[in-house]
């Protein structure tokens, strides 16, 4: 029987394979700058000699300037969900930051919207996370990013079961630190909208437990929690889950090499931890190989891997219905 996975950490900037990109191209009329498949792939993906999470986030510049119009971002959000689709994932939370898709003249709301219409498209299941970003000067977008979340949030009074399900904050964490980001989770809290922070991957174990005391549901990444024994303590007690990402840590650098992914030490302590891709197209990964890739580096076993899954159910932002249907088809 094929596997199934559930995704809960994936940038749909960084889901933009080669071919959807040359599709994104000819919608929009967009000439590619390059002159075969070579070169195409190798702006698309991160280099093996990449040095920083820095460097790794200028992979996105090429598909970002495919996600400027309505009918690219639509189109975008469809193909990435028949892309998961088609390696077995039956669940997924596909993130993204509204204001990096206005240089086109796009307002975020209708930049939300056109997601929601790509959303629609497909048949499988998928919700949308809204990314704040960490930046210098963009404090009244990431507010208005929080409030535009709130209106288009579902819960379980909603009719719709898919759509906005909750917010992030994403971007260069070593250069803006969690802390300067305290009025955004305010007003989230406030509002009571959801949310996850990427934390503990360029940046060190505090920015984590600024995220927890911000009130995060879930960690993106993570990994240098491990660098904190009170830390993995507090995120065992609250069962704050850890969005792994192993393929993504080793080319970032937030791990040297693969046998430093603490996951056996999280899973140890008791803290909820799923494996997703990060940014599948630039990392050249997807969900069976990173399953893969954990089961053979540390001896992960079926049970172990059902586990896995069975959080990835429990922390979604998914009504609880839909988690329903999900924990039925494991």
């Amino acid at each position: 029987m094929k596997k199934r996975y559930i995704e809960l950490h994936l940038h749909l900037d960084g889901a933009i394979t080669p071919d959807i990109a040359k599709d994104l191209a000819a919608l929009q009329k967009i000439k590619l700058p390059y002159k075969d498949e070579r070169e195409l792939e190798k702006a698309l993906m991160v280099s093996k000699d990449c040095r920083s999470l820095n460097e790794f986030l200028e992979c996105f510049k090429l598909p970002c300037s495919l996600l400027q119009t309505k009918e690219g971002i639509a189109r975008a959000v469809y193909l990435v969900q028949e892309n998961i689709k088609r390696q077995g994932v039956v669940y997924a939370e596909i993130r993204f930051a509204p204001q990096l898709h206005m240089d086109k003249g796009l307002t975020m709301r209708e930049v939300i919207e056109s997601a929601l219409d790509g959303l629609k498209k497909s048949d499988l299941k998928c919700n949308l996370i809204l990314c704040c970003m960490r930046m210098a000067d963009n404090r009244e977008q990431n507010l208005e990013t929080v409030k535009l979340a709130k209106e288009y949030l579902i819960n379980e009074e909603s009719s719709e079961d898919y759509g906005v399900v909750a917010l992030d904050l994403a971007g260069a964490e070593a250069l803006y630190k969690t802390e300067q980001f305290i009025d955004v989770f305010k007003l989230a809290n406030e509002l009571n909208v959801p949310f996850t922070i990427h934390a503990g991957e360029a940046d060190g174990a505090e920015s984590v437990k600024k995220a927890v005391e911000f009130g995060a549901k879930r960690i993106g990444h993570g990994v240098r929690s491990v660098e904190n024994l009170a830390l993995i303590k507090t995120l065992s007690e609250k069962k704050i889950c850890l969005e792994m990402c192993p393929t993504s840590n080793l080319q970032t650098k937030a791990i040297e090499k693969i046998e430093d992914f603490p996951i056996r030490e999280f899973m140890k302590s008791g803290i909820p931890v799923t494996i997703n891709t990060d940014d599948m197209a630039i990392c050249g990964t997807d969900m069976g190989h990173e399953m893969n890739l954990i089961r053979n580096k540390f001896d992960i076993t079926d049970n172990e891997e059902s586990e896995i899954y069975a959080n990835a159910v429990r922390y979604s932002f998914a009504k609880n219905k839909i988690k329903k249907q999900l924990m039925e088809v494991q």
